[in-house]
Order: C-alpha cells, then sequence, then structure tokens
C-alpha cells in the first residue's frame, strides 16, 4: 500500500510547548497521512528555540515514535527566531556554481553576526534568462550553535537529521501543497508558544519573512503572574478552558482571565501591525487574506482584531487538504491549526536542496 522509497523523510517541528510529528506516504491514490501526532513540552525545557535539558526533550521524542510506533528514523526539522536570518539582497548575476564559492563573501555585509558562527545557504529568485546584469538571492544564515544543538539532541533520541530547514519556508511548502496559491498578496502566521512566524506571499514568492517574540505563553505567563497561587500549567488549563475546576478552586473570574486574554492579543496586533507597516513602506499593494496556524490560531478574539486591524480576510490554514487519511475528522480538525510547520516537513525528501 505505502511507498518503499527510501527518501521518504518524518517531519519534526520541535516547538517550546510541543512537539509534533507528521509522516507522509506515496500512494497510488496520491499523498496519505500515515501518522500525526503531538506531543507536550514542560514548561523551560526549551526556551525561545534554545534546548535547555536536551535528555529530557530526546526523552519525549523517542516516548512519541513509540507511542505512534513510527518506524523512519530520518527527520526534517526546522528552525526560527532570532538565531536565523532570512534576507532578499541584489547581487552581480553570476552562475550558482561561482556563487557556491563566493557566497560568504557576498554575504559578510548583510548578515549582521560573525560569518564564521553561521551556516550559510541562498536560493537565486530570478530566472538566469532574463538578462538582467543583477539577481535577486535569498540569503539564510543560522547560527552553527543551534544548529549543533538540534542535531545533538536528535541523535540523543536516536534520530537522524537530513535536513534543517526555516520554520516559514515550512510553512509556504505546505500552502504551496495545499493549492490555495493567490495572486493577490495572502500572509501565512504561525502563532506559537513564544515566537510568530510571519510569510508575505504573492503567488509562490515569499517577499516578506519576520520572526517575532510574540505568542500564546505571554497569555500563560500573564495570568501566573495575576494568580501567584497558580502554577504554569494551571495557569494555561484556566485560560484554555480546559480546567473549570481551578477557575472554581482557586475563586478566579472568568472577567479577568477574558481581560488578560484581550489585553494581550492587542498587543500581538500591534506588534504584527507594526511588521506590516514596515512591509508596507516599499510596497503599495495590501494583504487581503492571512491564514492563521499554531496554538493562538484557535483564539477568536484575535482572529476577530487581526481582520478589523489589517482590513484583511482571516482564517485557519488546513493543513491536511488534499491528503488521503485514516485519522477521524474530528481528531485531524483539533490538530489542524498546530501541525501546520510539521506537516510542510513531512513534504520534504532525502535530496531536496
Amino acid at each position: 500500500m505505502f511507498s518503499r522509497k527510501k527518501d521518504t523523510l518524518v517531519g519534526l517541528d520541535i516547538g517550546s510547548s510541543a512537539i509534533k510529528v507528521a509522516e507522509v506516504v506515496e500512494t497510488k491514490k496520491g499523498r496519505m497521512l500515515k501518522k500525526i501526532a503531538i506531543a507536550p513540552v514542560p514548561y523551560r525545557l526549551i526556551e525561545e528555540g534554545s534546548i535547555k535539558d536536551a535528555p529530557a526533550v530526546a526523552s519525549i521524542i523517542k516516548q512519541l515514535w513509540k507511542s505512534e510506533n513510527i518506524k523512519e528514523k530520518k527527520v526534517a526539522i526546522s528552525i526560527g527566531g532570532y538565531s536565523v536570518i532570512n534576507k532578499k539582497v541584489l547581487l552581480d548575476r553570476v552562475s550558482e556554481d561561482k556563487l557556491q564559492v563566493t557566497i560568504n563573501q557576498e554575504a559578510e555585509q548583510y548578515i549582521p553576526f560573525d560569518i564564521k558562527d553561521v551556516n550559510l545557504d541562498f536560493q537565486i529568485l530570478d530566472d538566469s534568462s532574463d538578462g538582467k546584469e543583477k539577481m535577486n538571492v535569498l540569503l539564510v544564515a543560522a547560527k552553527k550553535e543551534m544548529i549543533n544543538e538540534y542535531v545533538n539532541l536528535l541523535d540523543l533520541a536516536g534520530l537522524s537529521v537530513l535536513i534543517i530547514d526555516v520554520d516559514a519556508f515550512a510553512l509556504q511548502n505546505i500552502y504551496e501543497f495545499i493549492g490555495e496559491v493567490s495572486n493577490d498578496l495572502v500572509a501565512l502566521l504561525d502563532i506559537g508558544a513564544y515566537k510568530t512566524t510571519l510569510n508575505i506571499m504573492k503567488g509562490t514568492s515569499s517577499l516578506f519573512i519576520r520572526d517575532v517574540s510574540l505568542g500564546c505563553g505571554q497569555i500563560t505567563t500573564r495570568i501566573q503572574s495575576f494568580y501567584n497561587k497558580l502554577d504554569i500549567k494551571e495557569a494555561e488549563d484556566v485560560w484554555r478552558g480546559a480546567s473549570k475546576v481551578s477557575l472554581d478552586k482557586n475563586k478566579i473570574r472568568q472577567s479577568d482571565v477574558d481581560e488578560i486574554v484581550s489585553r494581550i492579543v492587542s498587543e500581538w496586533c500591534a506588534e504584527i501591525t507594526r511588521a506590516l507597516d514596515f512591509f508596507y513602506s516599499s510596497n503599495d499593494e495590501r494583504i487581503k487574506t492571512f491564514i492563521l496556524s499554531g496554538g493562538g490560531a484557535n483564539i477568536k478574539e484575535f482572529r476577530t482584531l487581526l481582520s478589523q486591524q489589517a482590513s484583511a480576510a482571516v482564517k485557519m490554514f488546513n493543513p491536511f487538504k488534499g491528503f488521503e487519511t485514516g485519522y477521524d475528522q474530528k481528531y485531524l480538525d483539533n490538530l489542524a491549526p498546530q501541525v501546520a510547520i510539521c506537516m510542510g516537513l513531512s513534504l520534504r525528501r532525502v535530496n531536496d536542496k
């Protein structure tokens, strides 16, 4: 039933509050979702993309592989945040082979880190036959320290990292696959625990990428600070509505919780608006649609406020569109917003650039 191609990779999204895994295989009917699962990560094991307790995180990953009976050990992961730089630059037109030799020298003026401390990759964005003397090149630089951290973590978990992608590109990958590409401007927005990724698209071209330090963890820590008798897990349960018992037991007023959520999502919209203002300073066209993923996508008040302030439609990401699956639809609907990046990673193959 399943393809036996050896180029299949498991998509693994290692987040601050949850680890997501997806395995996609080829069948005669097309691509099939073979495995999809999520496991919570205890508070502060991972902070701002940095692994604080590698053995503990590796144990969670190993347990996830065991509980889901995943046999494949080769994985694709992604990274983001301030240790990763994405920058579109204009360079003299040369062949890809020549640029491969000179890229460190070319990139040095654009990368705010010591070039010796980063892994560097690039993609030429222009058609080589257009006859222009200059070409647009996307530079991607990631700190070697972070790369080594993740490679060592997966080694502890008994897995092999074959591809290290960038969160924004993993989002783009699944967006293009599900066939919702538009000639209007579309913003892919993933709101995680402590990081939000923005990728503004036109067609299949990424025009603007930014990671912002905001996310659902702000709500949890603000509630925990407001009601200092709560631990961090109880605070998260309270605002997510998972624990009405905690509200009664700790004499917590729902109106206080709602006010905290309102303030935080207002801060999110203000930060996103600042990023959009920067983008609009050099682009006349306006975003028509936001496609949301991540845990923050489930907050209705945020979706409404973002739509109002950005004057754009807002909808939820459905990363399972176009896949054959044997999973219960309710289960998939519950997971969908959180696993967009993971699904994008699951589409990668061994020999991808």
